[in-house]
């Protein structure tokens, strides 16, 4: 078995220093011996056998259940190995067979109806509300940050992306918004406060509900901001502007149709929206097993070729796009190494196998964005041709006034 075994990891590992140890104790190396080693301990037989059979999936889980051990380096290390390696796993006939099925069958896991919506919301959002303390900004903002430039913190760049969405609004006081995905509400209070709108905010977390509606009582934001648990198909009102922070991610492919036409139907005839979500620089392609299967269920990252004909469909134009490219990388690092700092309050209130999971989670999604092709894209979205200004000069200008109200507004780094 061995044999076999270290001559697949062989074939996988080209770049890189890894040194495996089986179950059995014989160690071998992998790669060309490049960046930081890492050594990888297998406890059983059947943990070996697993990974060779699908690897994209039996890793993280075999890491999740102590079948694999980190004898050198740390798990981001590993997957970072891996990440620069991944063109190399289609040279086996099986994993391209399970990547041809799953790519296939891709939209069969997205069936998100209303109530499988919720569900699916729940298995991540509802978690025990001290897991978000450990790793977030104080504001709680569960999404891309925008770093102005390298040296700034968590806290600082997650208002500023807060502060770089606003300015793509272009909402004027009064502005009735809707903000699907409200999270924690840390955007809606930022809109509320900060730009005198008066914000509409939907989820499907109980656990944010809550947590949104104590914080606007607490920042006497209560008749400026409405938290409500509802999906965006229930909406069936007119809004000024509308933003997604973080939530398309979650609509799943079949049903982009419905939510652009539902923004299309909200939205005033001068109206701007602004969809912030995930996306890929590459062709379409299925969703990373473990991640649906442990942390989004029902979630799909989609290619800029799949969200603009829906949109197109909708009949809205698209006015301008940008794409975040590290920005989310460096927000993945800032929350792996403060979850880190606080791992064992994790592991007090949930067990060590939440924590490797946790861990992975973060770690891989990381990789995604500095290794695989994974981005951030914000396109802003209007009825007419002419709702927003012709050049983007505009956006710094609104920032800067922003940015002159946001720092001498008290309490907005406060997450309640």
């Amino acid at each position: 078995m061995n044999k076999i075994f270290r001559s697949f990891l062989s074939s996988l590992i080209a770049f890189g220093s890894v040194e495996v140890e089986t179950a059995s104790g014989e160690r071998f190396r992998l790669g060309d011996g490049s960046g930081d080693g890492v050594k990888i301990r297998f406890t059983d037989r059947a943990a070996q056998w697993a990974l060779l059979r699908n690897p994209a999936l039996r890793f993280g889980e075999l890491y999740m259940d102590g079948r694999i051990k980190l004898e050198r380096g740390t798990i981001y290390d590993a997957l970072a190995i891996a990440a620069r390696n991944a063109d190399r796993f289609s040279q086996f006939s099986w994993l391209r067979a399970f990547e041809k099925l799953r790519s296939t069958l891709r939209r069969l896991g997205m069936h998100n109806t209303r109530l499988r919506a919720r569900r699916n919301a729940a298995h991540h959002y509802d978690l025990d509300s001290r897991l978000y303390d450990l790793f977030l900004d104080a504001d709680r903002q569960y999404s891309c940050a925008y770093f102005e430039n390298p040296s700034v913190g968590l806290d600082e760049a997650q208002l500023a992306k807060k502060r770089h969405i606003a300015a793509k609004l272009l909402i004027e006081p009064g502005n009735r918004v809707l903000d699907i995905g409200c999270g924690w509400g840390g955007m809606a209070l930022y809109l509320a406060r900060i730009c005198a709108a008066k914000v509409t905010g939907i989820t499907l977390s109980r656990e944010q509900l809550a947590l949104a509606n104590q914080r606007a009582a607490d920042a006497a934001q209560s008749n400026a901001v409405d938290f409500r648990l509802q999906d965006y198909r229930e909406i069936d009102e007119r809004f000024d502007r509308i933003v997604s922070v973080g939530m398309f991610e979650h609509v799943g492919l079949p049903y982009y149709d419905v939510f652009f036409r539902q923004i299309a139907k909200l939205l005033a005839a001068d109206g701007v929206a602004l969809l912030h979500t995930i996306g890929s620089e590459h062709p379409p392609q299925p969703t990373d097993p473990w991640i649906a299967k442990y942390i989004f269920p029902g979630g799909y990252i989609p290619s800029l070729s799949e969200v603009l004909p829906a949109v197109e469909r909708a009949g809205l134009f698209v006015t301008d796009v940008e794409v975040l490219r590290l920005h989310y990388a460096e927000t993945l690092r800032q929350w792996r190494e403060r979850f880190l700092a606080r791992r064992e309050e994790a592991a007090a209130f949930y067990d060590e196998r939440f924590c490797r999971m946790w861990e992975y989670y973060l770690a891989g999604a990381e990789c995604g964005f500095r290794f695989l092709g994974l981005v951030v894209f914000q396109i802003q979205l209007a009825k007419r041709v002419d709702t927003v200004p012709l050049s983007r000069d505009y956006i710094l200008r609104r920032e800067a006034e922003l940015r002159r109200r946001d720092t001498a507004s008290p309490g907005l780094r406060i997450a309640g």
